[in-house]
């Protein structure tokens, strides 16, 4: 009888069913005493963990020649990242163990759901869809736009206008107020940062984003939404900052909406597991080794201190140029490589309804300002359903989340599941967040961000960026036009 594999392959993305027969490769004159080679045993990149940064990483290193092995302990792509099926997620959250009869008898057919363990919308002409275009792997996947994007005030939800004509509509704005928010939008619509003649006397370099604000007399409930739920602060320290970045931010999500009509976002058809297949398809094709269900016992540091290789049971790969990984491989807790930075909870909550007072919507984002509900930061709401081709027929999945403040998580929540109406069961994680300590260029690991609780992709993309520079040395060139008629061709 055959063993059977531990799931290598290079150049595609079809995993044998069985061992090849072995053949005697050549001997490395690194190689440990007693070990053997780790598939083709040296590369120049090795990435460790089939998350979406990861797999953008390997896809782009790929384009540039580069020869990639890229492991992962589960045997399924994504990690963190990953779209599972009912009986897959609830293993998840119950130590493997099989869903009863009542999950489907309530949920529908297993086949049916691609659920998101960490949901993320994608601003239609952001940087990750440039970073799908740059590297053509738009053509691996299918988008639908969000029905619309809203935030809550004072216990209720509202769309966010992003339009002068939406502003004039709005029940968020007061009458007077509904004037000078169009006005707001009518300059930032036309400003050109190498046009002064736009500027208006205004240097937004040097002038602030409250001195913006109060320049055209905005109310704080309208900073608010501005600020968190269309430029997508994180908090609300960028007050005190230049205004230039904070204006380019609410240009994009007005660009983005003009794009698409509904709203600024995009998702991906299937669920977002499907864009680290796409990279990791892109990079397969360019030639990379995938190896799936391969454990990574311990990574290898020469005299200097300088990660040189990977060993997983008696095999050892070296890799030539950067050890790449997301923070679980690096032994955050323990080692020297990543620090802490806090905590996310994330409640996954199935419905058979669509979420009161947003038009019977079937996919949407919500922001809770953090101010709104007296906290430090945002609380966040994606909801997707099957339009998207991630539930069964009637039912919709809702995801909350938001940074841990306190010792009882879950009802850090209660202000986002209060909106979301009777929930039929839900999947709470909390997680701990870690970064690098170090940039890598000195011991050779260059290691990712944890996903935070952001309900959309501006801040993981900002780490992709910064981990191209940090590997190649240069910036990735994302001069690309995100437009909707310069991706009809790429699979929007």
């Amino acid at each position: 009888k055959k063993k059977k594999s531990k799931g290598i392959w290079r150049g595609n993305m079809s995993a044998p069913e069985d061992d090849e027969v072995a053949t005697k490769g050549p001997e490395f004159s690194w190689l440990p005493e007693g070990c053997e080679p780790m598939a083709d045993g040296e590369y120049d990149a090795i990435v460790m963990g089939t998350g979406l940064k990861e797999c953008i990483m390997s896809g782009l290193l790929s384009t540039m020649g580069k020869k990639v092995l890229h492991v992962d302990r589960n045997n399924y792509y994504g990690a963190d990242s990953a779209s599972l099926n009912l009986s897959n997620l609830y293993a998840k959250f119950n130590d493997g163990k099989e869903p009863p009869d009542q999950l489907y008898e309530a949920l529908g057919h297993n086949r049916d759901y691609n659920v998101d363990l960490i949901p993320k919308c994608i601003m239609a002409c952001g940087k990750l869809v440039k970073m799908l275009l740059h590297t053509k792997v738009t053509r691996y996947l299918d988008f639908k736009s969000l029905d619309a994007s809203y935030v809550y005030r004072n216990g209720k939800v509202y769309k966010v206008p992003a339009t002068a004509g939406e502003a004039l509509s709005s029940s968020l704005l007061g009458l007077f107020e509904k004037r000078r928010f169009r006005k707001f939008l009518m300059y930032l619509a036309k400003f050109n940062i190498d046009d002064k003649s736009t500027h208006d006397g205004l240097d937004l370099t040097k002038l602030t984003a409250a001195q913006l604000y109060d320049h055209f007399g905005l109310e704080q409930s309208t900073r608010e939404f501005v600020g968190h739920a269309m430029a997508l602060r994180l908090n609300d320290s960028y007050l005190s900052e230049p205004a230039l970045p904070t204006a380019e931010a609410i240009r994009l999500y007005c660009y983005s909406l003009d794009q698409y009509g509904k709203s600024p976002y995009i998702y991906p058809v299937y669920g977002l597991g499907g864009l680290p297949e796409g990279f990791s398809r892109l990079c397969a094709i360019h030639g990379g080794t995938f190896m799936l269900n391969r454990t990574v016992d311990e990574i290898l540091y020469d005299d200097q201190g300088k990660a040189w290789g990977i060993k997983g049971d008696n095999q050892v790969a070296k890799a030539n140029m950067c050890i790449l990984g997301d923070p679980s491989y690096f032994e955050p807790s323990t080692s020297k490589k990543c620090r802490q930075t806090g905590q996310v909870v994330r409640a996954i909550c199935f419905l058979n309804h669509a979420i009161p007072n947003t038009n019977n919507a079937d996919s949407l984002q919500i922001i809770i300002p953090a101010a709104q509900v007296q906290r430090q930061h945002d609380i966040y709401v994606v909801m997707v359903a099957h339009a998207h081709m991630v539930t069964a027929q009637g039912k919709y999945v809702a995801i909350a989340s938001t940074t841990v403040e306190t010792k009882t998580p879950l009802d850090e929540l209660k202000p986002a599941l209060n909106l979301l109406g009777p929930i039929m069961t839900k999947f709470v994680d909390v997680v701990d967040l870690y970064e690098p300590i170090h940039d890598g260029t000195n011991d050779n690991c260059f290691i990712s961000k944890s996903f935070d609780a952001t309900s959309h992709f501006e801040s993981s993309s900002n780490d992709v960026l910064d981990l191209y520079r940090r590997i190649t040395g240069t910036d990735l060139d994302l001069d690309i036009n995100a437009d909707k008629d310069a991706t009809e061709d790429d699979g929007y």
